[in-house]
């Protein structure tokens, strides 16, 4: 367990594993804990950093309006404080997004770049986007945290023997901040870099579960735009693949990010 500060907020951050540093970025309502089934497979084989994004986890929640750049700032720094140079980077969800700005804000920080089950933008458009949009805004409002953990612990692993993962699911999105639950939610919506992304010079691989609330096709048109991409798609998945999944998400990302480090040696 560690900690750093970046501007008056302590952030906190787990380490394991020696080798090429390898960052794991969680998304809304997570927490450096839902990696859990990545960190023997992918630490036997690179050094391994998995922060909390501030806001949540063991990480300050400053009252405030927090900002997808802002969330990438206190990455910068993490990268700075710890010194990697550049770095593998892994995101889901909105650890995807943080990803997405980093790699067109500081294309040099990073070494390759995976993104999972998220979208380079999220914009309200449709009628039905601003439905879709406000219903989950009110429902996080009204509801408990407590409650919305069930419901998407629900959602998220249906299946009969995946009541461990929904336990698990409800009782972490238990403990989260409302306030700033809520303040990271706002983060998001309204937030993009779709017209950048053909600055992301890095390899990219970007990873859909064939049931994520997104569909394929959209990552398939994102794909199109990224100079370097690749996509894979995980069957009998929804949105948190890297829990559901683990031994095929694992395998899909260590084949990636080494085959990304035996070319870059080979230059």
């Amino acid at each position: 367990m560690a900690y750093f500060e970046h501007e008056g907020c302590t952030l906190h951050y787990e380490e394991y594993g020696r080798g090429e540093p390898l960052l794991l970025v969680h998304g809304l309502g997570s927490s450096a804990q839902d990696w859990e089934k990545q960190i023997p497979d992918l630490a036997a084989r690179y050094r391994l950093i998995i922060p909390d994004v501030r806001g949540h986890g063991r990480s300050d929640k400053p009252r405030e309006r927090y900002s997808i750049k802002g969330f990438t700032a206190d990455l910068v720094a993490l990268i700075e404080h710890l010194n990697l140079g550049p770095a593998h980077y892994v995101g889901l969800s909105m650890g995807g997004m943080i990803g997405f700005q980093l790699a067109v804000d500081q294309p040099q920080l990073l070494k390759s770049l995976c993104i999972v089950n998220s979208a380079p933008e999220v914009k309200v458009r449709s009628a039905n986007d601003y439905w879709q949009w406000f219903k989950r805004w009110s429902l996080a409002r009204v509801l408990s945290l407590a409650t919305i953990g069930k419901a998407l612990g629900a959602r998220l692993f249906p299946k009969p023997e995946q009541a461990e993962l929904r336990q698990k699911m409800a009782e972490r999105w238990a403990k989260n901040d409302k306030r700033a639950y809520l303040a990271s939610f706002d983060a998001i919506v309204g937030w993009g870099v779709q017209e950048r992304l053909g600055r992301i010079t890095c390899p990219t691989l970007v990873v859909s579960a064939d049931r994520d609330y997104t569909p394929v096709a959209v990552k398939e048109a994102y794909v199109r735009l990224l100079p370097d991409a690749r996509l894979v798609v995980i069957e009998d998945s929804r949105h948190a693949t890297p829990l559901d999944q683990p031994q095929r998400f694992n395998q899909t990302l260590l084949e990636f990010i080494t085959t990304v480090d035996t070319t870059t040696q080979d230059h």
